[in-house]
């Protein structure tokens, strides 16, 4: 059994009517309280929509998180080994691999911006990881804005306050990939 664990999903999106890029291009949408995306945007009414409140009290132990799913592209992997008998591939990380990735949360959701499609499989690490200082000073420098464009009546230009509350878990299961 290994230690890391590769997930592999698929997300189709239907091809879109050149009518409808037209439309959707036109359309402003925004993070105020009381937009109603699902309006002009339909998917933003599914079941699955992200992002979520995740209790992990709730999450169930799903040990098959920890079986390695490889597509038949391998991928280079530095800091482990792979070996195939031709039954079965494991992955084993080397002792430098940093355990703060071992520990996650898994629930099938949706992107977080139109047009809200879902099919994404969201991974949560049960630990934070850190970055640098300077990382936050390059999130920091971040702009709404491609440089010398002009802004929209209102806005600073400044990054923030921009992510979707969260939406109803419904009837999903959130697994665990530890117990």
């Amino acid at each position: 059994m290994a230690d890391l664990s590769f997930i592999e999903d698929t997300v189709a999106f239907p091809e879109k009517e050149e009518d409808e890029e037209e439309e959707e291009e036109g359309v402003e949408w925004g993070y105020e309280e009381g937009v109603e995306w699902g309006l002009v945007f339909p998917d933003a009414n599914g079941e699955y929509q992200s992002p979520i409140n995740l209790n992990s009290r709730e999450a169930r132990y799903d040990p098959s998180l920890l079986d390695v799913r490889l597509s038949p592209n391998y991928v280079v992997c530095r800091d482990c080994e792979v070996t195939n008998d031709g039954h079965t591939i494991q992955v084993i990380l080397k002792s430098k691999s940093d355990p703060l990735l071992r520990d996650y949360w898994v629930y099938e959701g949706s992107l977080t911006i139109p047009p809200c499609s879902e099919g994404v499989t969201w991974i949560l690490f049960r630990y934070p990881l850190t970055i640098s200082q300077l990382q936050i000073e390059e999130f920091r420098r971040l702009r709404t804005h491609v440089k010398g464009a002009e802004l929209v009546e209102g806005c600073d230009g400044i990054l923030g306050d921009n992510f979707r509350p969260t939406q109803p878990l419904s009837d999903r299961v959130i697994r665990a990939a530890f117990q």
